[in-house]
């Protein structure tokens, strides 16, 4: 160890990942400290012992659970969409070279009792049972709406202002009743409440021209995809690749 950094940064979450290699390329000296023997802070992946030792002490896990290294527990666990800002940030960062991701194989939605998966192309979309028949060519003509929608381009408005008009009027547009608008709304646009309907539609069409772009890039049965090693492996790659490009850090845990 050098006895003089610039700045030393605590934890190993992605925030102070990012930071202290952000710092590090600007020619800052850096040291990087976290009190814990794994990366990620808050949002870490942690193997069976790891994950034991921070819930129960000391106490070894019972052996009928196998080898500790086949566990991946993610303390906040969340998917990513496939082609979200996140994912272009890592493409881009080249930090994807030392990282695995697994498309999900399916999304379903619980609705009056019964689950149903939300289609992921053409043929399941014609199975499926989400939608009565007339229903689907409503839905179609919205779809097709928001996937030439171009917020610079007014010729695919069809003379609406998306950033004035509500979502409620827009849906109304395509004759939508209130069981596309739910399935829209919560498991495309995934809204947690009701009140994007009062709100400008821009929103919630870029969602759900997200979630369409994130399906259509890895090809899967739904637009999310994980890293296979749990999102704890998301700053060590950042830490990794930027150990690689700088001389400037030196990370202790």
């Amino acid at each position: 160890m050098d006895e003089e950094y610039d700045l030393i940064v605590l934890g190993t979450g992605l925030k102070e990942c990012i930071l202290s290699g952000l710092l590090s390329v600007e020619r800052l000296k850096v040291l990087h400290m976290d009190r814990n023997d794994y990366y990620g802070g808050a949002a870490a992946s942690l193997n069976l012992n790891q994950l034991w030792r921070k819930f129960r002490g000391q106490e070894k896990p019972p052996a009928f659970l196998g080898s500790s290294k086949d566990y991946n527990v993610d303390m906040v666990p969340k998917f990513m969409m496939a082609n979200g800002a996140l994912v272009r940030v890592l493409v881009h960062t080249d930090v994807t070279k030392y990282l695995l991701f697994k498309a999900v194989d399916g999304s379903f939605v619980y609705k009056q009792g019964k689950i149903y998966k939300v289609p992921s192309n053409d043929v399941e979309a014609v199975k499926s049972t989400l939608m009565g028949l007339f229903e689907k060519r409503r839905a179609r003509n919205f779809f097709i709406f928001v996937q030439s929608y171009d917020e610079e381009d007014s010729r695919t408005h069809e003379g609406m202002d998306l950033r004035t008009i509500s979502t409620k009027e827009l849906f109304s547009k395509y004759g939508l009743d209130d069981n596309t608008i739910d399935f829209v709304g919560h498991s495309l646009a995934l809204h947690r409440d009701d009140r994007f309907l009062l709100e400008p539609a821009l929103d919630t069409v870029k969602r759900v021209k997200l979630y369409a772009e994130s399906m259509a890039r890895f090809q899967g049965g739904s637009p999310y995809i994980y890293p296979l090693y749990g999102l704890g492996e998301l700053p060590q790659v950042c830490i990794i690749n930027l150990l690689h490009r700088s001389q400037d850090l030196q990370v202790l845990s």
